[in-house]
């Protein structure tokens, strides 16, 4: 696999002593996976923050090999990963994506509502900017994977939106995430208990 193509990253894993194994999304190719040599080093530590957008290049020798990733920062989440409650976000959203996706199929409606989303969580004043905007990626996850997932019935109302999220929790559990580790699942709640703080 040779190819060029905007991409969010969406998780980064360490690999040997200072080399980075990373997860992305692209509009074109689905999710991919690549190797970064020094993805762990000082000079590139803050390019591979899970939901930054970058530059990818990938090249393979061969169809059997991990490709090598070259990846050039594009827009940075970091300064939200400080933020408890958008890095809680930013963290799911991630690994939702990182963790469900097939390799290599194309969702090009899914890369542009995670890409909405991240815009979304690092922009809005608070919860209630962006809250809908998660429901709404977790439900077109649902149906772009065919577990249904019908558009949720949502206004500007964030104790509704709350309650959206909250049913959702379980196909997600369900049909998403039964084979995964569950501390991905765990994300999820940890999102949703800050959330429900909000509105104490």
């Amino acid at each position: 696999m040779n190819l060029t193509a905007p991409a969010l990253l969406v998780a980064s894993r360490a690999h040997g002593e200072t080399a980075a194994i990373a997860r992305l999304l692209t509009e074109e190719y689905g999710l991919v996976a690549g190797y970064v040599a020094g993805g762990r080093g000082r000079q590139l530590r803050p390019v591979m923050i899970p939901g930054n957008r970058v530059a990818l290049e990938l090249r393979a020798k061969s169809a059997s090999q991990l490709p090598f990733a070259r990846l050039e920062l594009e827009e940075s989440r970091g300064p939200w990963m400080t933020e408890p409650l958008p890095a809680a976000a930013i963290t799911w959203a991630c690994a939702l994506t990182a963790s469900t996706l097939p390799e290599r199929n194309p969702y090009p409606s899914l890369y542009q509502a995670l890409d909405g989303l991240l815009n979304a969580i690092c922009h809005a004043p608070s919860a209630r900017g962006w809250l809908a905007a998660m429901v709404a990626y977790e439900a077109m996850f649902l149906r772009e994977l065919g577990y249904g997932g019908g558009k949720p019935d949502m206004d500007d109302d964030f104790p509704a939106q709350i309650e959206a999220f909250r049913a959702l929790h379980k196909p997600i559990a369900r049909y998403l995430l039964a084979d995964v580790k569950s501390d991905v699942i765990a994300a999820r709640t940890a999102l949703g208990e800050r959330l429900v703080r909000m509105l104490e």
